[in-house]
């Protein structure tokens, strides 16, 4: 059941600082929330956690005061801080598993609807492709859908720009408050003017490599379904397509010629079954036709105990045989628990005492790895 309350300040303080500390990743915050119910309790338990899980250095937990500034500085330029159990949190972004336990909004926060279609694409795009992702962003703005993006040069910039009087979402790698690409500056004031500035950075974080994943997770998970026009066999957008699929949302694909490579990955898309669309009522037949996603149910009961306690000495014996069997590479984390033969409460909470000392790394999907 969905919480219906706001949270308090303070508790969205310790939200804050919780999902700050270092080791602390979406899976793990889960995990802590549903043990310890609060993150009051979760910030009292996490250092004697990570220092069962083999943690030498002292984890590094956010002040008050820091988090505090944090969320002050957000209200001086006019954006907003949601966390998941917030219940203006956007609906279909708290369904997917796990939701980022933090978020910050520049803009109007009533456009983070159900209602919602990401567009994607090549940064380095053709002009027939912008101009038809501006067009088909408008006609699915007309149609009453916000249209999701990141921002970026070409397919996105074009889709924003097309939706630009209907609202659209921009969610960004960095801070909120950072312009990248710089050219986008107008772009992005317009925006933030008719529709929201999304990131679950803080303020004044400058994107890395790293982070452009965890926004393409947002941006399908913001989204009924995501269009992709114009990507490469390894672009970025197919990652935003694959994201989408294990969100159980619908992914579509705009033909492109076999001659120009940015059409590859996108045809590649149709080949392995994606929706292939050359308008926006092939997108609206699809989204209109499928029924609701019942977010309801997917949607943990904060504040309620969800995981049982375990017995510490299993919980010991279940974090030596996962160390052994964790590699760098990821793998399904229902296979390592199956291979570990321990229960999967303890091996649940051994893979969190893992995280929290920096030998594991638990990541949205289901998977996990080592991490030295």
């Amino acid at each position: 059941m969905r919480n219906t309350n706001k949270p308090d300040h303070a508790e969205l303080r310790d939200w804050l600082r919780l999902t700050r500390t270092s080791g602390v990743g979406p899976v793990t915050f889960r995990d802590l929330i549903l043990r310890y119910r609060t993150a009051t309790e979760a910030l009292d338990a996490i250092p004697e956690l990570a220092k069962r899980g083999g943690r030498i250095k002292a984890l590094s937990i956010p002040t008050i005061e820091r988090a505090e500034a944090e969320i002050d500085e957000l209200h001086s330029i006019g954006g907003q801080m949601l966390a998941s159990c917030d219940p203006d949190y956007p609906k279909l972004l708290n369904a997917i598993d796990p939701p980022p336990p933090i978020i910050s909004v520049l803009g109007n926060i009533s456009c983070l609807n159900p209602k919602s279609c990401a567009i994607v694409g090549s940064r380095n795009a053709s002009a027939i492709g912008m101009r038809f992702a501006r067009q088909l962003a408008g006609e699915l703005g007309n149609a009453g859908m916000i249209v999701v993006s990141g921002l970026a040069r070409g397919i996105d910039g074009a889709a924003h720009i097309g939706a630009i009087n209907t609202g659209t979402i921009a969610v960004v790698a960095g801070g909120i408050d950072h312009i990248y690409p710089s050219e986008h500056a107008e772009l992005r004031q317009k925006i933030i003017e008719t529709g929201a500035i999304v990131s679950e950075r803080r303020l004044g974080h400058k994107a890395i490599a790293r982070d452009f994943p965890r926004r393409n997770r947002i941006i399908s998970g913001l989204s009924l379904g995501t269009i992709i026009i114009e990507a490469a066999l390894r672009s970025g957008s197919l990652i935003t397509a694959r994201t989408a699929l294990e969100q159980n949302r619908e992914v579509f694909s705009c033909p492109g010629s076999p001659l120009d490579p940015r059409s590859r990955g996108s045809n590649d898309l149709i080949r392995q079954g994606a929706h292939l669309i050359e308008s926006a009522d092939d997108v609206l037949h699809v989204l209109q036709s499928q029924s609701t996603i019942r977010v309801s149910e997917a949607e943990p009961e904060y504040g309620k105990r969800a995981t049982p306690e375990t017995d510490e000495s299993q919980i010991d014996l279940a974090r030596v045989a996962i160390l052994e069997l964790l590699s760098p590479s990821p793998i399904h984390r229902d296979e390592v628990i199956r291979a570990s033969s321990h229960s999967v409460a303890a091996c649940s909470a051994a893979l969190m005492e893992l995280e929290l000392a920096g030998l594991a790394q638990c990541l949205p999907g289901g998977l996990v790895c080592k991490t030295s």
